[in-house]
């Protein structure tokens, strides 16, 4: 095996323990005692800002300073990116039901291909077009007997929801272009941050518990900061289409962890859709062909801070 192909499997496993990560939040909230709403991603986006720079002052040392300061442009963009999807999935929650505002979040995958190809003129082969179809078809399975009307509060809440696809979309594409020349770690901190000041006002006064509070903390560190990491670094060596596609692992695993761990039933129909969307990831894969074989790997990574390995993270 090269080790471009070496370096692609390894982002490929990377990129699926993110979303494995991502999908526990199900698990920590149903332990919550009072904490809700804006008061949990408020929580939940300081300590992953926190996490995130305590790791690079650790990793960095003095450096990390300069580190967060060369992130530039690109990194403010993609900061602000990550604050959006922290933020907006929750306002989204309180203007309509979590079927549709899941439903909206699964064109993700589209727009990235569209803005890859736009931006970064990377082609889609059509096992990825194939993919994104099967997989928004197992969305819709999974989802659609919880929809709610599309009027008014609802049809609003759903607009709030598209800033999460467009926003990770838009991240996806900033963190390729900069791959390997641009350490972005640094942009979780600042999304953060960015949602924690955007939630504050709306989950003021603050009223939870110290079991909530670790609970949250808990949250931010391992299903936002550490697996968001993760997926920076898998961005290295994999398309942008191909990392937005693999998120979606996050819904499927998701009700299984909560089956699992607190006794909550999944529906037939989440089930079934679950198994349509695994089944579209696996095939695009198999589709794919050997990792050597693959394109569009970015170049290897070279910075001039530490390498970062062992700092590697819905």
């Amino acid at each position: 095996m090269t080790i471009d192909a070496r370096a692609r499997r390894r982002a490929f496993v990377l990129m699926v323990i993110a979303p494995v990560m991502w999908s526990m939040a199900g698990i920590f909230t149903r332990h919550l005692d009072d904490a809700r709403g804006f008061e949990i991603t408020f929580w939940r986006s300081l300590s992953a800002a926190a996490f995130v720079a305590v790791t690079l002052f650790w990793r960095d040392g003095k450096g990390a300073l300069a580190t967060i300061r060369r992130m530039g442009v690109m990194g403010m963009v993609s900061g602000a990116m990550w604050a959006s999807m922290f933020s907006a999935f929750m306002l989204a929650l309180t203007m309509t039901t979590v079927a549709n505002t899941l439903i909206v979040e699964s064109i993700s995958p589209l727009l990235t291909v569209v803005f890859a190809w736009l931006f970064l003129k990377e082609k889609a082969p059509m096992s990825t077009w194939a993919a994104i179809g099967l997989a928004f078809i197992g969305m819709v399975w999974m989802f659609a007997a919880g929809m709610a009307v599309l009027e008014g509060r609802h049809l609003a809440g759903m607009f709030m929801a598209l800033v999460v696809p467009v926003a990770a979309a838009i991240n996806f594409i900033v963190l390729r272009k900069t791959s390997g020349k641009i350490e972005m770690i640094p942009t979780i901190m600042l999304g953060g941050l960015l949602s924690a000041l955007a939630m504050l006002p709306l989950a003021w006064p603050l009223q939870a518990s110290l079991h909530d509070i670790g609970i949250m903390v808990l949250l931010g560190i391992f299903q936002l900061g550490l697996p968001c990491m993760l997926m920076i670094r898998a961005t290295e060596h994999l398309s942008a289409p191909e990392i937005s596609l693999l998120a979606m692992l996050e819904v499927v695993l998701g009700p299984i962890w909560v089956w699992l761990g607190v006794g909550e039933v999944p529906s037939h129909d989440t089930l079934i859709g679950g198994i349509i969307i695994l089944g579209a990831l696996i095939l695009h894969e198999m589709a794919l062909g050997r990792p050597a074989q693959t394109t569009q790997a970015a170049s290897p990574v070279v910075y001039t801070s530490h390498d970062g390995k062992g700092s590697a993270k819905q």
